[in-house]
């Protein structure tokens, strides 16, 4: 393992080690980078203890930064301040160390570029030299323990550039890092993607009076996350909605849901229940029991079956996503599928492969049915944010469903 670590003689034969402070020249090889982090604001995914992501950062190797234990990702950030350019990175790993892990810099701290990539990491000093890439942030992304037990750990971690002014300055990230769907933002971030798929538009709450048959096969598909008078979901909203406000609209047509359950068939339905339904979803009352539905169906067990799995909040998104479409009964085939060829990070696996499985296991399971044979809020949504390894659905998200763009600051 190489190391930039260079030592003078002082008098009596005595070597010392020399540190150099921000934008202070040091000889880091036989180029002339300066070194452009040390001291910047640093963020971690989680910390053990008091050994806080600042202690990689500072000017001492004997501190720290040490993430949670257990398997999966964890990263730890810097802020340079500015757009910098980035042409070597010199780690110092502890004992918990990362077999896998990528180095990336971003200029938004939401979409990542790869810098340098290993999956035979082997702890102490990786020295990374010849590097290119340009951001404000940089990033290390552990994915994969080499040991048992623990988490990650790193004594140092510093980057070099030219020795110039910045690129230029860039807009510091806002909103929560670290957290998964359960933060209230980064559900709402979720349901307006899903609403970008389901409804084409951000706006899921005008969607609660929104009804149509698609052609699907499900008979209507109505409301937040389209519930549908095929699959039991849409009888069961009509119910509680009978339970909290008996004699509304839609209780009349309760029968004959129960009748078209596990068809297409409109039979009872025609011609008055669509307007019904739209009159129904102006109702603040009928409007709470879709919500409770989603969450109580779909959100709920897809995040438990999520976090479960150790995935982070793009890979509950993709777990949600899938659940709204095909059922959790559906979501829990699909990640059969993905386990044969990935293990999920709750089982030591790197999170990156296994959603990249997890996708390939969703895409193909859509393109058995007609209806659903147009994967972009797949491939051009939920694939994308992976290849910029956006795990955390940190804002800002640009992705496109049905060719149409969508943006979430």
């Amino acid at each position: 393992m190489p190391t930039d670590v260079r030592k003078v003689a002082l008098g009596g034969g005595v070597a010392v080690a020399l540190c150099a402070p921000l934008a202070i020249s040091i000889a880091a090889g036989a180029d002339d980078n300066v070194l452009i982090s040390r001291g910047r604001p640093a963020a971690a995914s989680s910390v053990h203890g008091a050994e806080a992501a600042a202690r990689a950062n500072d000017a001492s190797t004997v501190t720290r930064w040490t993430s949670a234990a257990g398997p999966g990702t964890q990263w730890l950030r810097l802020d340079l301040g500015a757009v910098q350019r980035v042409e070597r990175v010199r780690l110092q790993w502890t004992g918990t160390y990362a077999k896998t892990y990528r180095v990336q810099t971003s200029v938004d701290g939401s979409n990542w570029t790869d810098l340098y990539v290993t999956r035979a990491g082997n702890g102490g000093a990786d020295d990374l030299k010849k590097l290119s890439g340009n951001g404000r942030y940089l990033r290390v992304l552990a994915t994969q323990r080499a040991r048992v037990t623990g988490g990650y750990a790193l004594a140092d971690v510093r980057a070099y550039g030219p020795a110039s002014k910045a690129l230029r300055a860039a807009t510091p990230a806002v909103g929560s890092l670290a957290s998964g769907l359960e933060n209230r933002g980064k559900k709402e971030s979720a349901l307006q993607l899903v609403s970008s798929a389901e409804n084409s538009t951000l706006g899921w709450r005008g969607s609660f009076t929104y009804i149509e048959d698609i052609g699907d096969g499900r008979g209507y598909t109505g409301g937040i996350v389209g519930f549908t008078s095929g699959t039991s979901d849409m009888l069961a909203v009509v119910t509680e909605y009978a339970r909290r406000k008996p004699g509304n609209v839609l209780a009349r047509y309760l029968p004959a849901l129960r009748t078209v359950d596990g068809s297409d068939s409109h039979a009872g339905l025609d011609p008055g229940y669509p307007a019904a339904w739209r009159a129904a979803g102006r109702d603040p009352v009928f409007q709470q029991v879709q919500e409770a539905a989603r969450d109580t169906y779909y959100f709920n067990p897809s995040m438990r079956i999520a976090k479960d799995d150790g995935l982070r909040a793009l890979g509950q998104f993709a777990y949600f996503d899938a659940a709204v479409m095909h059922g959790v009964s559906g979501l829990r085939v699909i990640r059969t599928a993905a386990l044969r060829k990935a293990k999920t990070p709750a089982q030591g696996g790197d999170e990156l492969a296994y959603l990249n499985a997890f996708l390939d296991a969703r895409v193909a399971e859509m393109r058995t049915e007609e209806a659903h044979n147009d994967v972009s809020r797949v491939e051009t949504a939920q694939r994308l944010f992976l290849r910029r390894s956006n795990l955390d659905l940190t804002a800002p998200l640009n992705w496109q469903v049905y060719g149409d763009p969508y943006r979430i600051n």
